[in-house]
């Protein structure tokens, strides 16, 4: 039998299984997926080296589903090759042609998009919110470099998926830093949701743009088997060649193929059921008995497999001391002022996991400057290690996401507020179990003279929102971290590595002074008494808890006997945290220099689960702010000062100024 009927056999095959099981489940994009049937059985039954009792074999090539909507296609391959599925590495079985009834149902492997994390590790990370494969799959290339590994990496996108911003820096970055490993597919049916693509998306315009991007273009028929193996064999020749093009494919075609009453609109997300799918189901086997023959296997198939691994004994060491660290960067006279940043001594920090640690990675979005991740890009030995993203946030984060897929600790550096613009990447990044550790540097408004387009002020609570629920580990989604000092800082960055899962650190521009010592322990979750007292107790976080220092003095001049915490974490220890503000009477002042949302209201939650009796006045920022000369003339126009804590805090002891 000829391969060409053979793919036509197995196609059309995955492509009745994809109607059969969206059926099943009431909903799904059964039509993306038959548009798919040639190009996944070609990829999957013969070109990649894969293992289906080890999907997730360090050494097999990858696929990223970009269309996550299309991935019934892949799910049917998935069962008639016997890949292994489960959420418990130990206890995989392989999925069955019955398993896929199970589409979409609860407690099922098969998630309406693909998510490694719920049990289909042959996927590497969560996708379905469009835009987002290309730079996952720039993140396993890049990984599979720095490991040496000459895997294979196959992308899947959408034509209207191809207008999303992000498609174009994945584009960029791949050609920027010559990744000819990642094949990019665009799946050129024609169609979107509710309409035909646009112009600017279709097969011949998108050539065009990725001409001019600098990749070698293939443009074939997406349903001609020959036509789709000899691209590939086209992308397998050059995979390793750095110096010239990568290869970007254009495979034109047909929504609903084989099924002439799905075709065009009107059956994007919506499965065929009833009399309709008893048509197409015959429509397709009408299409294979054209093209192949009713003897023709669609079985006759051999896959590759992939390249023996052999494990690297790889040795963590110790961090250094901040005072030893800064010492061998002839830093000490700076280290005895007693004052530095936090964004730098992250980048110190940064640094030294970089020597220590050989899984730790870094990226940055042209500010490592900056955020002090040129610390790391700047040591010859970690040069490797770091990748510069220039200012394309979104793509960084999902190729954290891809490094950290492959076994990499990325630690991703750039402005808070800049940030913001990377949300839904770092959701997807959480939903897919990445051990992401995010850094956000001039963040809050001690910022000062860039005004608020600079200063992060919601990122406190849109992260905290992760802190406050469960990831597939068990784990806070999100530990939150605003280290007060350098120590603090330098401290939290190496813990940062040692967890598995995802944290946020902000750091500050400006140098503050040294709150703590080397014998300081933090830990996620913890948070630090610097103050004991028995009428009220400060809550602070970050550069608000030098102000809140000042205000102690204040009080203290009042006759006002005041605790003092550090609450660095989001989640914290909530017991201890209760015990505090009991011995301190009771009434707590939260102080942050963000929106609200944020460590204040984590407080408040706190206290009303407790049931206990208790006041809380939070403080943080209520208006937008507009730029200063000064961190101390924006807290005073924000009303932040540590002259409005002593009259807060007053006011909540219902005392007067200059009155006990």
């Amino acid at each position: 039998m000829s391969f060409e009927a053979a793919v036509h056999a197995q196609a059309t095959e995955l492509d009745r299984l994809a109607i059969e099981m969206t059926a099943a489940a009431g909903s799904g994009h059964p039509t993306t997926a038959m548009s798919l049937g040639h190009i996944v059985t070609v990829l999957m039954f013969g070109t990649m080296r894969h293992s289906p009792e080890v999907p997730d074999y360090p050494t097999a090539d990858r696929l990223v589903l970009s269309e996550g909507h299309g991935v019934p296609i892949v799910y049917a391959a998935a069962a008639k090759l016997g890949i292994y599925v489960g959420r418990d590495p130990e206890a995989r079985r392989p999925l069955t042609v019955d398993d896929l009834k199970t589409l979409r149902e609860d407690g099922s492997v098969l998630d309406g998009h693909p998510n490694p994390m719920e049990g289909f590790p042959f996927f590497d990370t969560a996708t379905g919110s469009l835009g987002q494969g290309l730079s996952h799959a720039a993140g396993l290339a890049e990984a599979a470099r720095v490991d040496g590994l000459d895997r294979r990496i196959y992308c899947i996108i959408g034509d209207g998926e191809s207008r999303e911003g992000q498609i174009a820096e994945a584009l960029d970055y791949i050609v920027d830093h010559k990744l000819t490993n990642v094949c990019t597919i665009f799946n050129c049916n024609a169609y979107g949701q509710t309409d035909k693509v646009s112009h600017q998306q279709d097969a011949e315009t998108l050539a065009g743009k990725l001409q001019a991007y600098g990749y070698n273009v293939l443009t074939i028929d997406g349903h001609a088997p020959k036509a789709i193996k000899d691209a590939f064999d086209q992308f397998i020749k050059i995979s390793t060649d750095a110096s010239t093009k990568p290869i970007a494919i254009i495979a034109k075609t047909v929504k609903g193929w084989g099924s002439a009453t799905m075709q065009g609109g009107g059956w994007h997300g919506k499965p065929a059921t009833g009399h309709a799918m008893e048509q197409a189901i015959q429509e397709l086997a009408e299409k294979r008995n054209e093209l192949t023959s009713a003897l023709s296997s669609a079985d006759a198939f051999t896959i590759e497999p992939p390249p023996a691994y052999s494990p690297k004994d790889y040795a963590v060491g110790d961090m250094p001391s901040l005072a030893d660290a800064m010492k061998a960067r002839d830093m000490t006279s700076v280290y005895q002022t007693g004052r530095l940043s936090t964004r730098r001594a992250y980048g110190i920090a940064l640094q030294q996991l970089g020597k220590i640690n050989p899984h730790v990675v870094a990226l940055d979005a042209d500010v490592s400057n900056s955020t002090f991740a040129c610390d790391f890009a700047l040591d010859s030995s970690l040069k490797e290690r770091f990748f510069e993203c220039k200012i394309a946030e979104q793509n960084m984060f999902s190729v954290a996401a891809g490094l950290s897929a492959a076994g990499k600790i990325p630690f991703v550096s750039t402005f808070a507020k800049f940030i913001t613009r990377a949300y839904d990447q770092i959701e997807m990044a959480i939903n897919s179990g990445a051990n992401l550790k995010i850094v956000g540097s001039h963040a809050g408004v001690s910022l000062a003279a860039d005004g608020p387009s600079q200063m992060s002020l919601p990122d406190i609570a849109w992260f905290r929102s992760f802190a406050t629920m469960r990831d597939h580990r068990g784990n806070p989604g999100c530990y939150v971290l605003q280290p007060a000092d350098a120590f603090a800082a330098y401290a939290l960055t190496g813990v940062m590595a040692e967890y598995e899962g995802a944290c946020y650190l902000r750091t500050l521009r400006p140098d503050v002074e040294f709150l703590y010592s080397e014998e300081d322990v933090f830990n996620l979750g913890g948070f630090q008494t610097l103050s004991e007292g028995r009428d009220i107790l400060l809550v602070a976080s970050g550069y608000m808890v030098h102000e809140a220092n000042k205000a102690l003095d204040l009080l203290d001049k009042n006759g006002i006997s005041a605790s003092l915490v550090d609450l660095y974490s989001l989640p914290f220890d909530t017991d201890k945290l209760l015990d505090v503000a009991n011995a301190s009477g009771g009434r707590i002042v939260s102080i942050e220099d963000n929106y609200g949302g944020g460590f204040g209201s984590a407080v408040a939650d706190a206290l009303t689960e407790s049931g206990d009796g208790f006041e809380l006045v939070q403080m943080h920022v209520k208006r937008i702010p507009r730029s200063a000369r000064t961190p101390n003339e924006v807290l005073e126009q924000v009303g932040l000062s540590s002259q409005h804590i002593l009259e807060t805090c007053l006011k909540v002891l219902e005392v007067g100024v200059g009155a006990v």
